[in-house]
């Protein structure tokens, strides 16, 4: 069986920045493999054009630019907000204030937005809030290690029996169907996963 619309797919792989002998960002395997339905938007479009069509057992290698997965660093995505934001019962939150902490936010529309502390001052907290891939080429080499017909339920529900909630990345921590965390590289997702929206 050959991976298209509607199948439930598991893929191990590892991702590294660049080419394929740069950094490792990821690694996923058969105990915790990237499992999704192909075709149900769960990954990035041009990670399933990559993988479409292989069977169990195929092997893959491909590399997507920043402008096919996560673009560029949009600095624009950086801000510099006030501490007093991150103030709880009249004491500023200098814990979260940390260089590197992810911290949970929500836009002025109330969607969930994560942001990386790259800043820190006596007034302000500057958050980058790009993906965590953004800017990089991202290069997959791995194996198909399932291939099946999704059920009508997983169908409806977009998502591969037992995955839960989250995207179904593994994106956040890709594999592990978080996607809000630093997973991909987490990176998120998807992390979430890394070939997660």
């Amino acid at each position: 069986m050959k991976i298209s619309e509607n199948k439930v797919v598991a893929l191990s792989y590892t991702l590294r920045e660049n080419n394929v002998t740069g950094e490792i960002l990821e690694v996923t395997d058969a105990t915790r493999p990237l499992k999704f339905i192909f075709g149900s938007g769960m990954l990035l479009p041009d990670f399933e054009v990559n993988v479409a069509n292989l069977a169990v057992g195929d092997k893959f290698e491909f590399t997507l630019t920043a402008d096919k997965s996560y673009g560029e660093v949009n600095p624009q995505a950086i801000i510099a907000l006030s501490k007093d934001i991150f103030t709880v019962d009249g004491v500023v939150r200098e814990d979260l204030l940390v260089i590197d902490n992810i911290i949970p936010m929500r836009n002025n529309e109330g969607m969930p937005m994560n942001g990386k502390v790259v800043k820190v001052d006596e007034a302000n907290v500057t958050l980058d809030f790009n993906h965590p891939m953004a800017g990089k080429t991202l290069c997959f080499s791995g194996d198909v290690l399932e291939v099946r017909e999704a059920t009508a339920e997983e169908v409806m529900s977009g998502m591969p029996e037992g995955m839960g909630g989250g995207c179904g990345c593994g994106s956040g921590g890709c594999g592990d169907g978080d996607c809000g965390d630093e997973g991909c590289g987490d990176g998120g997702c998807g992390s979430g996963g890394c070939g997660c929206n």
